[in-house]
């Protein structure tokens, strides 16, 4: 007779292992099914997740399932000028769309930016569209208005683009609109940088397209001198404590593969086509000398761009070069994919946007000097395609003064839903202050947006022109807390 203490013997130990070890056998196979399955449910790309896996991309190595980490919805995307922000835009919108979540758009005085260039107060969103998960339309950065607008656990990103490509762009595009462009003869860009201070006037309306216009849109002294290093120092530090991301227009791909690790995003999320283009032949080549004096003249924007050009690389590295590579091939062929079967089997083609016939897809145009293209979907687009195909493809290329009426009716809709369904008894839930907005349509312009409500922080009204804004400067706002060459607008 055995004691108590007494180990069981073989006869009785066996059937207890192999009891053991089917158990576990059948919990690992349910956990691949499972895993297999969901893969296949969160967005169908079961290649892209182990091919990406298979390299062991750190940041996929650190989430659970092979990176099914819920994606994360609370995105403030401050949207800067001429630096491909447009296409980001429409990324944005389009995710919003797609996963049920609320933009913050602005009020009808306002039109389709935060009342720019005015700084950023929450009485400039829609009462119908809050409390929101993203923003991103055009502002000037108010660190403590966003705060109170936005979910606690909101990540804040932006994007950057070359100083002299983007100056170039800036005097193309606002040539006629920003009067110390528009006071240059002849429209001369080197007459321009050779006497700046002899055309640009600091305090007049639209100067933030003609200096600085980066460091403007983040809250800053477009006018501080370049000799005052500490200050432009300062004023990094605090864009890099509050931007979890800077983008880099040249590293478009490269920046979104970074962007979905960081939002825990699938591939079908980072989709896009380039949108707000200038045509080739409206572009213009720089000198080596003409960019220097460009950097010269807006050195602030110059430093903010040379510091997170380097912090994006440096993220990249971490992430692992062939990892980074391997995700902007299999991005590429998405899109490319994508673009095909919206466009009949083929890439398509850019048209000027005097010759898109298809008033929804045609791009908003500052002056007729200045030549923008976009797309024109096929005539028999419908044949074989699902309703909701359709509306994938015309979003895809839709311009942002339309996207913007577009997604601000079916939010509408969908609050207008969700307050008819409520119960007599549930009290309606608190609303933020609408400040009153007198409407004025200055004569001879159509093309202006009504003029926009004082800025509280100022006191000094201005008015906000469909595309650019118009109005007089705020005093500066505290901020707070080897190349793909792929730029994705101009």
């Amino acid at each position: 007779m055995h004691s108590s203490s007494s180990p069981l013997p073989p006869l009785f130990t066996a059937p207890v292992k192999q009891s053991e070890m089917s158990q576990k056998k059948i919990f690992l196979i349910c956990v691949a099914i499972s895993t297999v399955s969901l893969l296949l449910h969160h967005g169908g790309h079961l290649s892209w997740t182990i091919e990406a896996f298979h390299l062991s991309c750190p940041g996929l190595r650190s989430l659970p399932l092979w990176g099914l980490k819920p994606k994360h919805t609370n995105v403030a995307f401050l949207k800067t000028h001429k630096t491909a922000s447009s296409t980001m835009q429409n990324l944005l919108f389009r995710f919003a769309e797609r996963n049920n979540v609320t933009v913050a758009l602005p009020v009808q005085a306002c039109s389709h930016q935060f009342c720019y260039p005015h700084s950023f107060t929450s009485h400039f969103v829609h009462q119908h569209t809050v409390p929101p998960n993203i923003i991103t339309s055009h502002m000037r950065y108010n660190k403590a208005e966003l705060q109170r607008l936005m979910p606690n656990d909101t990540l804040y990103i932006t994007i950057l683009r070359e100083p002299g490509s983007m100056f170039e762009s800036l005097f193309s595009y606002y040539n006629q609109y920003c009067q110390s462009f528009k006071r240059v003869p002849n429209g001369s860009l080197e007459a321009f940088l050779e006497e700046p201070w002899r055309y640009y006037r600091q305090d007049e309306k639209d100067s933030m397209y003609a200096r600085n216009t980066v460091t403007f849109d983040l809250g800053g002294d477009k006018d501080r001198p370049a000799t005052d290093v500490a200050y432009a120092q300062t004023f990094l530090s605090e864009v890099e404590r509050v931007f979890s991301l800077v983008m880099i227009a040249e590293y478009f791909d490269e920046s979104l593969v970074l962007l979905r690790h960081l939002l825990s995003w699938d591939l079908d999320d980072i989709l896009y086509v380039k949108l707000n283009m200038r045509t080739t032949s409206s572009k213009r080549s720089l000198t080596p000398g003409l960019s220097a004096k460009i950097r010269a003249w807006n050195s602030i924007d110059a430093r903010l761009y040379d510091h997170f050009n380097a912090s994006l690389w440096r993220q990249l590295s971490a992430l692992g070069p062939a990892c980074v590579a391997r995700e902007v091939r299999l991005l590429r062929q998405a899109q490319e994919r994508l673009m095909r079967s919206c466009f009949g089997g083929r890439m398509p083609l850019l048209r000027s946007a005097t010759q898109i016939k298809n008033k929804d897809l045609r791009p908003w145009k500052p002056s007729g000097k200045v030549d923008i293209v976009g797309y024109d979907l096929p005539t028999n687009l419908s044949r074989g395609f699902s309703t909701q195909a359709q509306e994938l493809c015309l979003k895809l290329v839709m311009p942002e003064v339309q996207y913007t009426r577009v997604l601000l009716r079916s939010q509408l809709l969908r609050y207008r839903r969700s307050y008819q369904l409520r119960s007599p008894q549930q009290p309606r839930p608190p609303q933020q202050p609408i400040r009153t907005v007198m409407l004025r349509h200055p004569q001879g312009q159509r093309n202006q947006a009504p003029q926009a409500a004082p800025n509280p922080a100022s006191g000094t009204g201005s008015t906000s022109t469909t595309k650019p804004a118009e109005g007089a400067q705020n005093p500066t706002t505290k901020l707070g807390p080897k190349s793909s060459q792929n730029e994705a607008s101009d």
